[in-house]
């Protein structure tokens, strides 16, 4: 007689796995947490709108004082410059720089007296406030590095208040959701997320990176619409255009692998340097820097001030040619304001030197489109600054909404990388994030701790 039993019948523990997702779903627990999670990222997305608008502000109030007296900026710049570094020293520490080391840091910090060093509410509101000093005063500058940092200080605030956890994945998925809100490039975000600041693929955390990119990226989209951040472009390259992509892939690759080795020896030159005298002094290292930026921005007309975005359009445009000296004046000027101690990124300025290059290089290969060798050596420079190729196509071809360079653009993006280590074995975020990494596990020792001015490593 057949038994109504079944053959194989479950282990209570596994039916109880299978009824998990119901109660899951159903929590109200887990659905304040998820609620949490989500505004902040929509939170993330918001301030990077926000502090978009303001930076264009910024910018604009320098360009009118500088056309009242030509002569304003060598008053405005190198005091304006001292004065964001002594605050940036004194009352937010950890706000210097780029922002992208301090994520990336973070992420391998266990202490969270520590990780507040890095990441917290405060240092995102002195990191907003002093970025926008900086490009007031004529900066080269960017805030997309910035809004990395900001936004990861928001996500693990975020997450704190929903009692999440899994802070290295709110971090990262922080830093995607800032870079993809900053330019509108959502693929860019994760990716940017996945190759540079985890620099692996974590199955856990994709997840809160994918959620938190979709949800910036909304609040973005709904405020200014979904637009390219450098417009939409008619450049295309073939393989026949060769010889632009193998140019901008050599001569990219190695400037921007110069340009990472100067600023990491002028880093290491100034908290080292005369037997640690010059770090000793941060407001003065500013007031030098920010003389040089007003004489490089003299010479040069007012191209090298700012983040360089206007310059980079132009030229995608095909409004005008910049000038040959333009590439190397803007590297120098980016590297001084990397090294002066100030809140600021170097995203925006590598892609208008990346822009800088191309103009030289397309004026050197006629019959081939000055668009598209823009393009690929705004790919191949930036490629070579932060040695993280996909990151860089994919921001490029994202905002400039060029998807036919896709295969050109990796191109010279690997070529360039790869001609970058040669020149800067080590990249410059994670050097950098090192060094934040050092000066903490030695406070954590109980060792002395080192000066205040060279605690803070940048850029």
């Amino acid at each position: 007689m057949p038994s109504n039993r079944p053959l194989h019948p479950l282990p209570p523990r596994l039916t109880q796995g299978l009824r998990r997702p119901r109660h899951v779903w159903m929590s109200p627990r887990n659905w304040r947490r998820r609620l949490l999670f989500w505004s902040g990222a929509g939170v993330v997305g918001l301030v990077a709108v926000l502090f978009a608008r303001a930076a264009d502000y910024a910018q604009q109030l320098f360009r009118l004082a500088e056309a009242a007296s030509p002569w304003l900026p060598f008053l405005l710049t190198p005091l304006g410059l001292a004065v964001s570094a002594l605050v940036a020293l004194r009352v937010v520490p950890g706000s210097q720089g780029s922002g992208i080391p301090q994520a990336i840091a973070a992420r391998h910090v266990q202490d969270p007296a520590a990780k507040r060093r890095l990441l917290s509410p405060r240092i995102a509101v002195g990191k907003i406030l002093l970025t926008l000093v900086g490009l007031a005063c004529g900066a080269s500058i960017g805030r997309e590095g910035p809004t990395v940092q900001v936004g990861a200080s928001i996500m693990l605030m975020a997450g704190s208040l929903a009692g999440l956890g899994r802070e290295p994945g709110l971090i990262l998925a922080g830093g995607a959701a800032g870079v993809a809100a900053a330019f509108n490039t959502p693929l860019a975000g994760i990716v940017f997320a996945i190759e540079e600041m985890a620099r692996s693929f974590e199955r856990r955390t994709s997840g809160l990176v994918l959620v938190a990119v979709v949800a910036a990226g909304l609040v973005a989209v709904a405020l200014l619409g979904n637009y390219a951040y450098f417009g939409h472009t008619a450049a295309s390259a073939s393989w026949q255009d060769w010889k632009a992509v193998l140019a901008t892939g050599l001569i990219g690759g190695l400037a921007g692998g110069g340009f990472s080795s100067l600023l990491l020896w002028l880093s290491r030159w100034i908290r080292c340097g005369l037997g640690g005298r010059i770090g000793r002094h941060p407001v003065f290292v500013a007031l030098g820097c920010g003389l040089a930026l007003a004489v490089i921005g003299t010479v040069t007309g007012g191209l090298t001030f700012g983040t360089g975005y206007e310059q980079a359009r132009a030229v995608l445009d095909g409004v005008e040619t910049l000038p040959w000296y333009y590439a190397p004046a803007k590297l120098l000027a980016t590297a001084l304001s990397g090294i002066c101690g100030i809140p600021g990124g170097i995203f925006s300025p590598s892609l208008s030197v990346g822009a800088g290059i191309g103009s030289i290089i397309g004026g050197l290969l006629p019959g081939t489109s000055l668009e598209a060798v823009v393009l690929l050596s705004m790919v191949s420079y930036f490629a070579g600054v932060v040695q993280a190729p996909l990151t860089a196509v994919v921001i490029v071809t994202e905002m400039s909404a060029s998807p036919d360079m896709l295969l050109p653009l990796m191109l010279s993006a690997a070529l360039a990388t790869t001609l970058s280590r040669l020149v800067c074995p080590h990249s410059i975020y994670h050097t950098m994030a090192d060094a934040f990494l050092a000066v903490l596990r030695t406070d954590e020792a109980g060792k002395p701790a080192p000066p205040k001015a060279a605690a803070i490593p940048s850029p």
